[in-house]
């Protein structure tokens, strides 16, 4: 399994619990914790070369 799948399951996971929270505060940060999660399974596969880079802002391909 790919370290971004892994990533993936995690933020499942917290969204899971977000579900389940008894107050709004819990409720909003397991929801931060899932927002992160996702964000590093989409940085690790940038990394893995699965998806091609983009200038911030632009949306555009890099290119060498």
């Amino acid at each position: 399994m790919k370290q971004s799948d892994l990533f993936r399951e995690n933020a499942d996971n917290c969204l899971n619990l977000a579900e389940r929270a008894e107050s709004d505060p819990a409720f909003r940060r397991y929801t931060r914790m899932a927002q992160g999660w996702h964000a590093l399974a989409n940085e690790q596969d940038w990394l893995d070369g699965e998806v091609t880079p983009v200038f911030p802002g632009r949306g555009e391909p890099l290119h060498e």
